[in-house]
């Protein structure tokens, strides 16, 4: 068995990412779009906006998570929001996503984070046991809600 190692991503790991994050994307129902994928990443390398994590087996890429640092105002805190995180079939069940979470987790807290806070489809129950697996809890207090462009009512 192969050893999988997982690090911070720099911008030297970006046309590996860029193929993972379009994966990603269409895992989610996108359109393939290697070129923009690889364009936002660089973006967010270029610009500090966010912290990405590749896991390699043997220096094959098989999975990425990315972070975007926020704040909480009333714990007077650093969060993180775990935005993206994804294996590809090739990387499933060898602990890759695992992994990738317990980097995430340790570069928050090491950056005095008081939480990571990520969503996840309510269909996929694969990582819905991952992450209750790993002590993270569903959230009991607070609902989601999104407002997008053109959904403004007035009451």
């Amino acid at each position: 068995m192969s050893k999988i190692t997982v690090r911070q991503a720099d911008m030297s790991d970006l046309d590996e990412l860029a193929v993972l994050f379009s994966q990603y994307r269409e895992f989610q129902g996108k359109a393939p779009d290697l070129l923009a994928a690889r364009d936002f990443l660089q973006a967010r390398l270029n610009n500090d906006e966010s912290a990405m994590f590749i896991a390699q087996e043997e220096h094959s890429p098989v999975g990425f998570a990315q972070v975007y640092p926020s704040f909480s105002s009333v714990a007077l805190a650093r969060i993180f929001i775990l935005n993206d995180l994804f294996v590809p079939e090739s990387g499933r069940r060898k602990g890759v996503a695992s992994q990738l979470l317990a980097f995430v987790e340790s570069y928050a807290w090491s950056r005095d984070a008081v939480r990571v806070t990520l969503n996840v489809d309510r269909n996929n129950v694969q990582a819905q046991a991952l992450y209750e697996a790993r002590g993270w809890s569903l959230d009991q207090q607070f609902r989601m809600y999104h407002c997008f462009p053109g959904d403004h009512r007035v009451a």
